[in-house]
């Protein structure tokens, strides 16, 4: 596949949050409810701007059409969309804090062809870069199997409530990276 990775700016987040949209809807499917699945998509899913100022989120395009999104993060925040944020966002220590992956979706024409192993692969490189040492998320059911595919491992699972007393199961994994 002819793709390009580069780092997402702030004119691609309106077409972000559209993949992001069909993505958290349709690649859910299996394991996740409908419910769960629009409410996740809903109060959770999104872009988080601050991963677009610091540079470290990226979109991998197709003849200038995004096909996924994801990236990594030196702040505090582990998981959801601008929207979910209530207080600041400070900075991790890579010397003794894990890095957070943030964030992957692929668009549903084209999953499984290798795009978020080629996005967790740069991330890793990135943060690595940036001197950390071990990463970590908050990984939707459905990105269970590609983040253990990429060595990570399940450190806790927990739910998330949401409105409509909708729960959201989700899993903490984490790996060391250097």
């Amino acid at each position: 596949m002819n793709v390009t990775l580069r780092p997402a700016t702030a004119a691609d987040i309106p077409a972000l949050e559209a993949l992001i949209a069909r993505s958290g809807i349709a690649l859910s499917k299996g394991f996740y409810t409908e419910a769960q699945a629009e409410a996740v998509t809903r109060h959770v899913f999104g872009v988080d701007s601050q991963l677009v100022k610091d540079g470290t989120y990226f979109v991998i395009e197709r003849d200038g059409q995004p096909l996924a999104c994801g990236g990594w993060s030196r702040r505090a925040t582990l998981f959801g969309a601008d929207r979910m944020k209530a207080a600041a966002d400070p900075l991790l220590d890579p010397a003794t804090q894990a890095g957070r992956i943030r964030a992957f979706f692929v668009d549903p024409a084209v999953p499984r062809q290798g795009l978020g192993t080629m996005l967790i692969r740069h991330c890793e490189a990135e943060a690595a870069r940036a001197g950390f040492h071990a990463l970590e998320m908050a990984a939707t059911m459905p990105g269970v199997p590609l983040y253990r595919s990429a060595g990570y491992e399940t450190v806790e699972e927990f739910e998330l409530d949401l409105p409509g007393g909708v729960k959201v199961p989700l899993a903490r994994m984490r790996k060391r990276i250097a």
